[in-house]
């Protein structure tokens, strides 16, 4: 639970044609030995390692609600994104789960964040052997992945490492150091243990993922204490501890923290569908539990008569999923883009409002469709996400969007550029992606505007 070290150098050349083992977590699927310890590696695509080729580089951080997710996952599968873009395409592992984000009393604060530090600085120092540019650097990751980048572009350990970022679908949460440490003690309690480096130091790196997991089971227990936090599928997130994380990410930006850094924001328009699939709750959301989660999750005073004035022929079970979607992904990433800009950066900003082909259309524009549209992967050669929501095969038409979403991607890598307008908060353009993508004024503005007097803080300890 300490502080990174690099690996010991070698001399000559090393062959390196299989993934390092994934970082202890919970597992999505069936659980796979562990083929060792070494789990902090990156890997690199390439179309050409000639140091004189001085390509852009694009470093993917892997998201999984910070409790699981590897760089092994076919979905990050490189190669198309690195053959097709030209670009050099990066992927690391970061440990997850209490090896990197629980509050450990004896160890630093956001082990998972210092491990992508760690990575960048070895991608800044060796990139150009594989013809990569180390002045080109763009981060870009999705979920947790982009939620780890917004908290990088605050970090001042992280200064200098990219000049450019994309975050799909951001989570704005981010714990204050009371509630992560009351987390901490809950996880620790579930091994009979403190929260400290002595207690846990002892225990299996591998076995602490059962205690995240038996908390998450019952989290909606500690809703009179956490919150909303109770609520969501994970006792894991940054923490702002006031040292590796000196702020929450809305308050770094504002402040002109990532000026200098060209940005790329969006979301899906129907983010919280795939949790309404997994939880098992499409057609079981009734006006009492729809009521519960608007004056839990939504802003201001009366958040429940809000949205209901502001959505009036919704269905419970859409204002269920609306008001989760907005607090926890899509206005974190407008917040997010008006704060670059009003501290006199740039961002440019996305939905995508395709709807995912399986399951004849009912996820829509859900969680996670843009990650095999961003790596051009999907239908059943990997399983997992690309196959549970493109489908066996993918369409003609997913393969249309995916190339643009790639173009898009690797352009702003090469040039600052991704094709469409920066955003503003005057016209407030963004890039709406579709089977015909079109440039049109934020469509989310009913949302925007119960949510523009909001503050995203510091999540709190709710009762001390």
């Amino acid at each position: 639970m300490g502080v990174v070290r690099a690996a010991s150098r070698c001399s000559g050349v090393r062959e390196a044609f299989a993934f390092g083992p994934p970082p202890p977590q919970e597992m999505m699927g069936p659980e796979v030995p562990s083929a060792g310890d070494d789990w902090l590696t990156v890997n690199v695509w390439t179309p050409d390692a000639d140091p004189a080729a001085r390509r852009p580089v694009l470093v993917w951080i892997y998201g999984g609600a910070y409790k699981f997710g590897s760089a092994d996952d076919p979905n990050y599968d490189g190669n198309r994104l690195s053959r097709e873009g030209g670009t050099v395409v990066v992927t690391l592992n970061y440990r997850v789960g209490i090896e990197g984000f629980a509050r450990i009393e004896g160890a630093p604060a956001n082990r998972g964040l210092l491990d992508q530090v760690a990575a960048l600085e070895w991608v800044r120092e060796n990139i150009a052997a594989f013809g990569g540019d180390p002045d080109r650097v763009t981060v870009f990751g999705e979920s947790a992945g982009a939620g780890s980048i917004a908290a990088l572009l605050g970090m001042e350990r992280a200064r200098g490492l990219f000049r450019r970022a994309i975050l799909q679908s951001v989570p704005g949460t981010y714990f204050s150091d009371a509630l992560a440490g009351d987390i901490a003690e809950a996880l620790a309690g579930e091994l009979g243990l403190r929260p400290t480096v002595d207690d846990l130091s002892g225990v299996d790196p591998r076995k602490l993922p059962e205690a995240g997991a038996t908390l998450s089971a019952r989290m909606r227990e500690y809703v009179p204490r956490w919150g909303a936090v109770a609520l969501t599928p994970t006792p894991f997130s940054p923490v702002v501890d006031g040292e590796v994380l000196a702020t929450t990410p809305f308050e770094a930006l504002a402040g002109g923290a990532a000026r200098d850094v060209e940005l790329i924001l969006g979301h899906t328009r129907d983010e919280y569908r795939l949790f309404l699939m997994l939880g098992g709750l499409f057609g079981r959301v009734d006006d009492e539990l729809a009521a519960t989660v608007l004056r839990l999750f939504g802003p201001g005073t009366d958040p429940e008569q809000a949205y209901r004035a502001a959505f009036p022929d919704a269905s419970a079970e859409y204002l269920f999923e609306l008001v989760q979607s907005d607090w926890l992904f899509r206005m974190p990433v407008i917040h997010l883009a008006e704060a670059q800009i009003a501290a006199g950066g740039r961002a440019h900003v996305y939905e995508l409002t395709w709807a995912a082909p399986a399951n004849g259309g009912v996820l829509g524009a859900c969680h996670g469709l843009d990650v095999p549209l961003a790596f051009g992967v999907g239908g059943d050669v990997n399983g997992g996400l690309g196959g549970m929501l493109m489908g066996p095969v993918p369409l003609p038409e997913a393969e249309e969007l995916s190339a643009r979403l790639r173009s898009a991607w690797t352009s702003f890598a090469a040039t600052g550029d991704p094709g469409w307008p920066a955003y503003d908060t005057g016209r407030r353009l963004v890039q709406l992606l579709d089977t015909e993508p079109t440039v049109a004024a934020y469509p989310e503005e009913a949302s925007r505007r119960l949510w523009e007097r909001h503050t995203f803080g510091a999540l709190p300890l709710t009762a001390e």
